[in-house]
């Protein structure tokens, strides 16, 4: 018992080694092809007989399904006696099924020769006058492209075998190039009808796409890699950007950062879930964007420093997240959210020896904020209220003694100071963010002032001439009209 797996190359018999014609045409043994959606693999069935896995591409519903059922099928041929077993190809490129049959075999202890054979890739190269080793290639599968799609080196995306993946495909291409951008179709390599055209994207998916249609989109700057570059460039070349550095950044960074927090403000309340405000997105998505260039270039000018580049800053990250989360990388069991934010904390705070869970709490964050990160800090240890009831006599009692500190300056400030700690320690129970429902409120406020100045505005009088009364009524009115909206 023996199972020989033949590579057919890239086209017909005549691109084929002769040892690989000899092995399929003059074999002592079953021959099984994957398919014969293949010049040569037609050319060995019109001259042998063979058989061929085409009907298990018919009823398999994925293409793990398909390949399983195509490895059970060589070997149960296998425990009968020798196998010839046919792929497109080379078997060593993009064919799942070499490595499964290796594998089954081994465990069955059945002999296993692998016989090469050129694959497209190698027509590929020679059309496209790439030198993957000068130039840089990537390789990926049009049934699964990477997210995100790094187009920084010449690309070849393979398995473009349908008109509805060819859509697809373009539709990937279509979120990073122009289209106009320029895409060369490669299909039937080495074939006398081969096809070699470039198109631009727009139109790419007008081609009728086959089982052996590959695609070539030259190196592109863009998507993340393309960002990482250009902020380089700029750096270099642009007059303005030359001459910055980290502290001439900072009012920048925390600008855009606020500005990314407006944007995510307009969002609705449930997103990601419930009904999308893709307007709402676009704004967050251009943000976001801004947010970033600014983490690029810090991390470009500590590059200069040889402090670190953007790599070691998602490295480091991508780490601390591991380390953060054994209970999704490692074998501890969580019963929930909260146990996961106490894990945390406990990480952090062996992670930076702190002594105290209040140490590396930056002074200078907006109080709000902080006061949140200070008390899940506290929570995290279980230095907290375990029922939200007892919160809200903890705000009225407060509020009770700002009253009685009327009179004094600094203990009103500091009575002051603990109503808002306790309404603070109150949303957090709530489960909700302080910081965006004070954002609301001010916006609902604007809103509602806005209506109130329209209202005397539209009398031909000032706001500062009505009487108490007037305003009471006009705010009222207000409110009305901004819930109506």
């Amino acid at each position: 018992m023996s199972i020989r797996i033949v590579g057919l190359g890239p086209a017909g018999l005549d691109h084929l080694p002769a040892r690989n014609r000899d092995v399929l045409l003059r074999a002592d043994a079953t021959v099984i092809l994957r398919t014969l959606s293949h010049p040569a693999a037609a050319e060995i069935a019109g001259s042998t007989t063979v058989a061929s896995c085409d009907d298990l591409y018919e009823s398999a519903a994925e293409f793990t399904d398909l390949y399983a059922s195509i490895v059970d099928r060589v070997m149960e041929a296998a425990r009968a006696g020798d196998v010839v077993y046919g792929v497109p190809g080379s078997p060593h490129v993009g064919e799942q099924t070499t490595s499964m049959i290796l594998a089954a075999a081994a465990e069955e202890g059945i002999d296993v020769d692998v016989v090469g054979a050129p694959s497209f890739l190698d027509r590929a190269l020679e059309v496209t006058a790439i030198d993957p080793i000068r130039d840089g290639l990537q390789v990926v599968d049009a049934h699964a492209l990477p997210d995100p799609l790094p187009l920084h080196l010449p690309t070849l995306i393979t398995q473009v075998d349908s008109p509805l993946r060819l859509a697809d495909v373009a539709v990937e291409l279509g979120r990073l190039l122009e289209p106009t951008a320029a895409v060369t179709i490669l299909d039937r390599l080495a074939d006398p009808d081969e096809v070699v055209r470039t198109v631009a994207l727009a139109s790419l998916a007008e081609h009728a796409a086959g089982p052996r249609t590959t695609l070539f989109v030259e190196a592109q700057p863009v998507g993340l890699l393309g960002l990482v570059e250009t902020n380089r460039i700029l750096r270099a070349e642009c007059p303005w950007d030359m001459r910055q550095t980290h502290h001439s950044l900072l009012t920048h960074l925390i600008e855009e950062a606020y500005e990314t927090a407006d944007a995510i403000g307009r969002l609705p309340m449930a997103s990601p879930a419930g009904t999308h405000d893709f307007g709402a997105y676009a704004e967050v998505e251009d943000e976001l964007g801004d947010l970033l260039l600014q983490v690029l270039f810090h991390a470009t000018m500590a590059a200069e420093a040889g402090a670190f580049d953007i790599d070691d800053v998602a490295e480091h990250n991508r780490r601390k997240l591991v380390r953060r989360h054994p209970h999704v990388f490692g074998d501890v069991d969580v019963a929930g959210a909260d146990e996961v934010l106490a894990n945390w904390e406990q990480i952090k705070q062996s992670e930076k020896n702190r002594a105290s869970l209040m140490d590396d709490i930056p002074a200078g964050m907006p109080a709000v904020g902080r006061a949140m990160k200070v008390q899940k800090r506290a929570a995290s240890v279980g230095f907290d209220w375990r029922e939200v009831a007892p919160i809200f006599d903890v705000v009225r009692s407060e509020i009770d003694e700002l009253a009685a500190a009327h009179d004094d300056r600094e203990a009103t400030t500091e009575e002051l100071g603990d109503i808002l700690f306790a309404v603070i320690n109150l949303a957090r129970h709530l489960r909700v963010d302080p910081e965006i429902a004070l954002r609301g409120s001010v916006d609902r406020f604007i809103d509602r002032f806005r209506h109130v100045e329209s209202a005397f505005s539209s009398q031909n009088r000032a706001i500062a001439e009505a009487s108490p009364e007037e305003l009471d009524a006009a705010w009222e009115a207000a409110k009305r009209a901004t819930r109506a909206e």
